[in-house]
């Protein structure tokens, strides 16, 4: 049995002052150039630098391990199975005890030479929030485009009503806060997408104090960008839960979305059917309603599931259970709908009453069924 005293293995180090979340995939030649330049800026704090891998495969990970085997202010978090900028960062900030976390891609964009003010900031100015900013003064875009300059200041500007703390750029990836404040924020998030600290500022209870210090943002010099057309569903998908979803779950609000759509291409197809084909009817409203809930499905598995998205064999197999589960939303849909009608509803509100069930009923199906996670 262990029977020494536990203070006589403790050995006295200087306590730890900033963490620095690291969120990579596939950046294996980015980690030793970040990592000297780091080291370089962060001499005279006590730092400790954790990398979150979201499943590289080009050889990050052995990469960090073996810098790693030899520094133990380096640590790796291997993420299996899960997906996302925002939470991988967030779970690096919960598994540091630092009083100050810090967020930098992993892609060399940053200008690692601000750091040092961002810690400076919370540490000795008594600053919550310390954001590395591309728009205030002396902030730059670098050599971006014209249009994606103008995109990036667009979403900037739709963000402005979810913010209980203004900032001149709630896009950034770039930032430091006091673990206390990440932690008090924590069950709120949302965790979608890349915007953590646009994610943040909506999602505290108070306006935070906010210092905002300059940088230019750089071009990759290595590995590629992961930014997609998905980054623009995600970033709508954010702000929509943080304004609706107390009431609404926003996949709902996008899933409803897209079940109207689904009824225009449903009437556009039993038009083309009865009036350019001359096809009965039945046939026509029976393959309308096949195309749409194919329709339905398809751009749901692209948008609304995307973190769950089905493909090869399995989007076949998701098609049969979303077209058997819709199926029944209909039968509720109408026998609601004529329950209603009986009872003296006008028929627009039968109508309406039946199909806001029939579409709960699809989503929480569906989302079960089709898209559970697994």
């Amino acid at each position: 049995m262990y029977t020494q005293h536990p203070q006589d293995w403790i050995v006295e180090q200087a306590a730890l002052q900033l963490a620095v979340v690291v969120p990579v995939l596939n950046e294996r030649d980015n980690v030793e150039p970040l990592l000297n330049r780091l080291a370089l800026v962060l001499a005279g704090i006590e730092w400790e630098i954790i990398f979150v891998d979201d499943g590289s495969t080009d050889g990050t990970i052995a990469e960090i391990e073996s810098i790693a085997a030899t520094d133990r202010r380096i640590r790796l978090i291997r993420r299996i199975g899960r997906r996302g900028l925002s939470s991988a960062v967030m779970e690096g900030f919960l598994s540091s005890i630092a009083p100050v976390v810090a967020v930098i891609d992993g892609d060399m964009q940053h200008d690692e030479t601000i750091l040092p003010s961002l810690y400076s900031a919370i540490a000795n100015d008594n600053a919550e929030l310390a954001v590395g900013s591309r728009y205030t003064l002396g902030g730059s875009l670098g050599d971006w485009s014209e249009d994606r300059a103008r995109i990036s200041k667009f979403a900037t500007r739709l963000a402005s009503p979810i913010m209980k703390t203004p900032l001149t750029d709630p896009m950034s990836g770039f930032f430091a806060i006091r673990r206390s404040v990440a932690i008090e924020a924590a069950p709120q998030l949302s965790t979608v997408g890349y915007k953590l600290l646009l994610d943040l500022v909506a999602s505290t209870s108070r306006t935070l104090s906010v210092a905002e210090i300059p940088y230019r943002f750089r071009s990759r010099t290595a590995g590629e960008s992961k930014l997609d057309g998905a980054v623009a569903i995600e970033y709508v998908e954010l702000l929509l839960d943080k304004m609706f979803g107390r009431f609404i779950p926003a996949k709902l609000i996008m899933f409803g979305s897209i079940g109207m759509v689904g009824t225009i291409v449903h009437l556009s197809l039993l038009g083309l059917m009865i009036n350019v084909l001359s096809a009965p009817f039945h046939w026509s409203q029976s393959l309308a309603t096949f195309g749409a809930m194919t329709f339905n499905y398809a751009l749901n598995n692209e948008l609304t599931y995307r973190d769950r998205k089905l493909t090869g064999l399995r989007w076949f197999g998701g098609l049969i259970s979303f077209s058997a589960a819709c199926g029944l939303g209909a039968i509720a849909n109408v026998g609601l709908g004529s329950v209603l009608y009986a009872e003296s509803w006008s028929w627009w509100a039968a109508g309406i009453a039946g199909a806001a069930i029939g579409s709960v009923w699809n989503y929480v199906a569906t989302s079960w069924l089709t898209w559970r996670k697994r």
